[in-house]
């Protein structure tokens, strides 16, 4: 009964509502290229919901990088992952930066935080720093940089604040999923980067539920396909 509950639960609400929304259009529809179409979107849509294909899709990512026992660098940088306009960090934001905490606690190491914003009233830099400041880091430590909006501009802002600090190696603090696209871009500006990846995705931990479909899987399914997707457009 537990089960049947979830099932109901996970095919009335998205995605799982769009699996059978499109699997129905499929048996109502005639025409052989629109069946096919309805049935491959809801398969797409399935298998991108479910926990095994999301780790499929960030193994290659996650697996880039191992977390480094003995970090070294002359600072520590913090990628933001995004803020709400309300000033509270996302998910993503909020694991980096307390992963960036931790290893200023252990090595003392000044902080660099880069992240701007488009729209809302304070940059997601500002954000981050706040929070440091509460936790208890001296101000002297963080530096920030409030104009980059994508991980190419990080790059290029954090460049400059290095070379005001004389800083040359790096430890890059970012999602493990965002860290291969994150090296690529500072490597490409010219500083030492040494990965310290957090915010795994991958969990490896399955049984039935795994095979309904969730949207936070979705959510995490489309941000491995929009990194893979930013890679290519790098390379080029």
């Amino acid at each position: 009964m537990f089960f049947l509950k979830k099932l109901i639960t996970h095919f009335i609400l998205p995605p799982g509502l769009l699996v059978i929304a499109f699997a129905f259009l499929g048996i109502l529809t005639k025409r052989k290229l629109a069946k096919l179409i309805a049935f491959s979107f809801a398969l797409f849509v399935y298998l991108l919901s479910i926990e095994p294909i999301k780790d499929v899709l960030y193994k290659p990512l996650e697996e880039a990088y191992p977390v480094p026992s003995k970090p070294e660098g002359d600072a520590i940088v913090i990628l933001g992952g995004g803020a709400y306009n309300t000033g509270i960090l996302k998910e993503d934001s909020t694991k980096r930066l307390l992963t960036g905490f931790v290893l200023h606690k252990q090595t003392d190491l000044p902080i660099i935080l880069s992240g701007g914003t488009s729209i809302g009233v304070l940059p997601e830099a500002e954000v981050m720093k706040e929070l440091l400041l509460t936790l208890g880091v001296d101000k002297s430590k963080i530096h920030t940089d409030v104009n980059s909006r994508d991980t190419a501009e990080n790059a290029q802002e954090v460049k400059k604040l290095c070379e005001r600090l004389r800083c040359k190696k790096i430890i890059l603090v970012t999602s493990a999923y965002h860290m291969k696209r994150a090296v690529l871009s500072f490597q490409k500006a010219g500083l030492d980067v040494v990965p310290y990846p957090t915010d795994f995705k991958r969990d490896m931990r399955y049984n039935l539920y795994s095979l309904l479909p969730k949207m936070s899987v979705f959510a995490d399914s489309y941000k491995a396909l929009r990194e893979y997707l930013g890679l290519v457009w790098y390379s080029l």
